[in-house]
């Protein structure tokens, strides 16, 4: 099984990255994870023991998941029920406007749990991103990163619509103003200064 996902979310890399690190919280937002433990942690590596208990199916795994914050993580098992399990998580900052996320997964069951427990998990991986995201917005919703690209784009939900490490603009209108612009009225002109004669008028004699 392969899974690949990239979207935008409205919130730092720094943030996505230690959410999706902290295994032991999993069980408070995963539904399928019954249990999960850190076993070593530090700056380069992190291991954790998961137990997946869904849907009728429970086995548990370790994974040995060398890192580089915020940017990336790979997933590599150390022990489980898989012939195949790997896996990356990268993340790119588009400044101060959130991150995009970049997921993919591969993993095949060995013969024995292939058939109880390969359509479960291959249901828990397709919504792990979207289990994430719910996290970051049940946590950060009320602290969204500045200028967090959220509002939609033409033709898109304002996610895919743009690329790698780009920001949105302000809108611009069709004469390069920005929308709405307020006249500026002219200063007033000032009055003419009046030059005095020192000598009055001499009257004429008739």
């Amino acid at each position: 099984m392969e899974i690949s996902k990239r979207l935008l979310v409205p919130y730092s890399a720094e943030r996505m990255f230690d959410l999706i690190e902290a295994a032991e919280h999993y069980p408070a937002f995963m539904p399928w994870c019954a249990g999960a433990t850190i076993v070593e942690r530090s700056d380069d590596v992190v291991v954790a023991d998961i137990v997946v208990a869904h849907k009728g199916v429970r086995f548990d795994f370790r994974t040995r998941n060398p890192k580089r914050r915020p940017q990336a993580m790979s997933i590599r098992l150390e022990r489980g029920p898989f012939r195949r399990f790997e896996g990356e998580w990268r993340l790119w900052p588009l400044g101060g406007d959130g991150c995009r996320i970049e997921f993919e997964m591969r993993y095949d069951f060995n013969s024995v749990m292939a058939r109880l427990a390969g359509p479960v998990f291959d249901r828990i991986t397709s919504a792990m991103v979207d289990a994430y995201v719910a996290r970051a917005d049940a946590l950060y919703g009320g602290q969204r990163d500045a200028a967090a690209p959220t509002t939609p784009t033409a033709g898109g939900n304002g996610l895919d619509t743009l690329g790698e490490g780009t920001a949105p603009t302000s809108t611009i209108d069709a004469s390069g103003d920005a929308a709405n612009p307020t006249p500026v009225p002219p200063p007033a002109a000032e009055p003419a200064e009046h030059p005095t004669n020192p000598d009055p008028p001499r009257s004429e004699k008739p």
